[in-house]
């Protein structure tokens, strides 16, 4: 039921807020001013933005690989003798990876990315296959095989790195609550206490929700994300905890809710890929940094995010 519900719902949210995409002009900050800032915040993270530096001695090693462009390693190879890159990505997060209703495609910032991965291996940003993978499944499909890569909003976190590898950070975020409008809630306690939370099952958002429920009544866990929007639009549940990057595609996709009270969780998105893989996690480390020097980060913002998620792109870019 929820998924015939979800997506009717994206459907008609991609209709209603299709008149509200625009396209930003802020370039940002460099990339050197901001990322140490932010990164001071959130221990561990100083060392996953600076490879140089030495992790802080309370928290897990969160450094990725070296970028490189040697593609002799035999996970690239295998890639190059198949033809294509296979990538799990999201359907139902708008902005992010969303299936177009009227193309059928799949399309969003981290299809983009996708795209730039493939380019950069095979040649053509087309050879890609994407396989959609819910939120709970996302690690599984990587140690399994089922997939190469991982682009779906997924935050490094000390317990993923135990299970898959990361590449660097190439998304700035954090946990937002998303609640109706008509609740008129200013804080995430205000809107916790005594109602009812819903998050994404593996998820950063249900970790803490079932650490910290700050007086929730009751925590449901679904799926996807977007099954929460669903339960809000039902009046089942009262309030969403997501990653920011998401909280803000639900108001795009809704105008009847809101991002309400602070950040809380400060994080870093980064592309999941398994352990083994050496030399495909350091080649996109050099495909990321390549796409950030071209612009095609920022485009990739300015088509996507910059409507939901303010035009100065330079808080988000790490």
């Amino acid at each position: 039921m929820y998924r015939t519900l979800r997506a009717r719902a994206l459907v008609v949210a991609v209709a209603v807020a299709a008149g509200l995409l625009g396209a930003g002009t802020s370039q940002g900050a460099p990339e050197g001013a901001t990322a140490s800032l932010r990164a001071e915040a959130v221990p561990g993270l100083n060392a996953a933005l600076n490879p140089g530096l030495a992790p802080a001695a309370d928290t897990c090693d969160m450094r990725s690989l070296p970028p490189s462009r040697d593609e002799s390693g035999k996970k690239i190879q295998a890639i190059k003798q198949r033809g294509a890159v296979v990538v799990g990505v999201d359907q139902n997060s708008y902005h992010w990876g969303f299936r177009n209703p009227q193309t059928g495609k799949i399309e969003g910032f981290d299809i983009d990315l996708a795209h730039a991965i493939a380019k950069a291996l095979l040649g053509d940003p087309d050879k890609v296959v994407f396989k959609t993978v819910p939120t709970a499944k996302r690690i599984e499909a990587i140690q399994q095989g089922q997939v190469d890569l991982i682009t779906r909003t997924m935050t490094i976190t000390c317990d993923r790195l135990q299970q898959v590898a990361f590449s660097t950070p190439y998304f700035s975020s954090g946990q937002r609550l998303v609640v109706p409008k008509a609740a008129h809630v200013t804080s995430v306690a205000q809107a916790l206490n005594g109602k009812r939370a819903c998050a994404a099952a593996t998820s950063a958002s249900e970790t803490e929700l079932k650490t910290h429920p700050r007086g929730a009544a009751s925590v449901t866990i679904v799926e996807n994300q977007l099954d929460c929007l669903v339960l809000m639009q039902l009046g089942k549940i009262d309030a969403t905890l997501t990653d920011t990057t998401l909280a803000a595609a639900q108001t795009s996709q809704d105008p009847t809710v809101e991002m309400a009270g602070e950040t809380i969780l400060p994080a870093y998105t980064g592309i999941a890929m398994n352990k083994n893989d050496k030399d495909l996690v350091a080649r996109v480390n050099q495909v990321l940094a390549d796409y950030r020097a071209s612009g095609g980060w920022q485009d990739s913002y300015n088509r996507w995010l910059a409507s939901s998620m303010g035009a100065d792109s330079s808080q988000y870019l790490p």
